[in-house]
Parts: structure tokens; sequence; C-alpha cells
């Protein structure tokens, strides 16, 4: 990489480890950009950024308490994409907090503007790389759950080792779960189902929430573009749910 004039190149500002994301840039239409500008506020949570792009700055950590004013039940969405499914379970579940993790911030503009007219009180949205917020940001333990819906899955073999699930995942995941929280998981590739499947039965500290090859389907889970993309092409929707113990 060519370093800028008056800049020194610094190795450490760049990851090494698979992120949550895609980084792309996508238009916002003039009410997105409206709805992020007046209504961010009451639902984006501000984490200072460190020096690579969405990372968490060293040091920089949040009390759910705080955030959301109530000691809830805290369930983390990993790629909330436009919010179909958050918006849904924040709305279904007045009793529980969300976080919604993304860095597409048109998707966010669109949670926004939903979550607004919802009139939802219970879900924030961090614009950060997920792993980064479950370890660092938040405390140990104070997740019940986290959900990460059809990840990219890195179709080509070379790109395997960019995928979310990961040894490396899972032991952020069990740091961030409170005993007995779960981690669902959900892809229409059964290569990566069979990837993740792999990883999970063999991290630490889990054990499987299901009987037989899959888990059942999520009743939780909306119906998603992702998800009738995937059946539209014939894919089988995979689910997996470990519980931390």
């Amino acid at each position: 990489m060519t370093e800028q004039p008056g800049k020194t190149f610094d190795p450490s500002t760049f990851r090494d480890k698979p992120v949550s994301f895609v980084r792309r840039s996508g238009r916002m239409t003039d009410s997105q950009v409206r709805a992020w500008e007046e209504s961010r506020e009451a639902f984006l949570i501000e984490i200072e950024h460190g020096p690579a792009a969405t990372s968490v700055a060293a040091g920089v950590t949040g009390d759910p308490a705080e955030i959301f004013g109530r000691d809830a039940e805290l369930i983390v969405e990993v790629g909330s994409g436009q919010g179909h499914q958050i918006i849904a379970a924040a709305t279904a579940h007045p009793e529980k907090n969300f976080l919604a993790v993304e860095v597409f911030r048109a998707g966010l503009a669109r949670t926004v503007i939903r979550a607004a007219d919802a009139g939802l009180t219970n879900l924030r949205l961090a614009e950060v790389n997920a792993p980064e917020l479950l370890e660092h940001y938040l405390p140990e333990g104070s997740v019940s759950e986290i959900w990460v819906f059809f990840p990219d899955p890195w179709k080509k073999a070379k790109h395997h080792k960019r995928r979310l699930i990961s040894a490396d995942f899972a032991r952020i995941a069990h740091r961030a779960l409170q005993p007995g929280g779960v981690l669902r998981l959900g892809t229409d590739w059964q290569n990566y189902a069979d990837h993740m499947r792999v990883v999970m039965d063999e991290a630490p500290g889990f054990e499987r929430d299901f009987e037989g090859e899959w888990a059942e389907r999520f009743e939780g889970r909306v119906l998603t573009a992702f998800e009738n993309k995937g059946i539209a092409k014939g894919r089988d929707i995979r689910d997996l749910a470990y519980r931390r113990i």
C-alpha cells in the first residue's frame, strides 16, 4: 500500500482477522438522509472509532443499562442489513433490548426510518465491526443471544478464511454471552452451514441447543429478502443454535 503524503504507514491500523462485513458504499435517498440526520440520535450509539474503518477505539466500552436506560435481556444481531429482522423482534418483544450492528449506512438509515415509525424505544444501532464490539465494547457476559443470519458465505474456496464464523469468533461470542446464552446462526449455503457446524461443535464452552443434524427454523426469524432469494434458488435453509455452558 502506498503511503499518503505526510502520513506514516502503520501496519497495526489494518486488521488481520475476518470482519463482520464487506465494506460497501451505498447511495442514500433524500428521505434516508433526512431520517439519518433527524432521528439517528435516538437510536445510534456514538462509539469512538479506532484507526481502522468502523473499528472500536482502544479502551472504549459501553454499559447496556446506561445505553437503554434500563436493565433487560440484550439481543445482538450481527449484520442487521435494512433492519427487517430486528425491527420485527423489537416490536414483538418490548420487554427485551435489541442492538443492531451494521456498517452499511444506507441499511442503518432504513432501519432508523422503520424504528422511528414503529416508535421503538428498545432498539439501538451500532456502526462498528461486530467482533470488536462483542470483544471490547460490551461487558463480558452481558448478552443473552447473538444472531448471525445469512452472513457473507465467501463462496470461493480461497476466500473461506474470510468467513465470520470461526474459532476466534466462537471465542468472542463466548465472552459476550451470559451463561446459558445462545448463538443463533442461519445460512442458505450448505458448504457454509457445514463449516459453521464443525467450528461450533469444536468450540470450547458451547453445546448444541438442538437435536438431529440441524436446528429447527428459529421461530423468531422473519422471512427476509436474503432467505427468500435462497429459497427461490432451491437452496436449503440451515439453522444452528449453540448454548454457552
